[in-house]
């Protein structure tokens, strides 16, 4: 699944363009790495969102593309930082 898509339905990020708009400026890694909107996220892997000062790492757990409001924070495991939407 594509990092935009993944934190939109996750709802790390509320709008796609937001995540795509925070890739193309850099503020998106996955596993150390900047990452384009169109990058692939897999199971296991660790991204990193930095909005401002403000900044989460989340391991991901599943990449199933229909998931309901209530489950989207099982997508991921938080590993630093808190929970935010930009």
């Amino acid at each position: 699944m594509r990092i935009d898509k993944f934190l939109k339905i996750s709802r790390v990020i509320k709008r796609r363009t937001v995540a795509q708009e925070a890739c193309d400026g850099g503020r998106i890694e996955i596993n150390g790495k900047a990452a384009k909107p169109s990058k692939d996220v897999n199971v296991g892997d660790v991204v990193t969102v930095t909005f401002g000062n403000r900044e989460m790492k989340f391991e991901v757990l599943s990449v199933d593309e229909h998931q309901t409001k209530q489950s989207a924070e099982t997508m991921y495991r938080v590993i630093t930082g808190s929970d935010f939407e930009a």
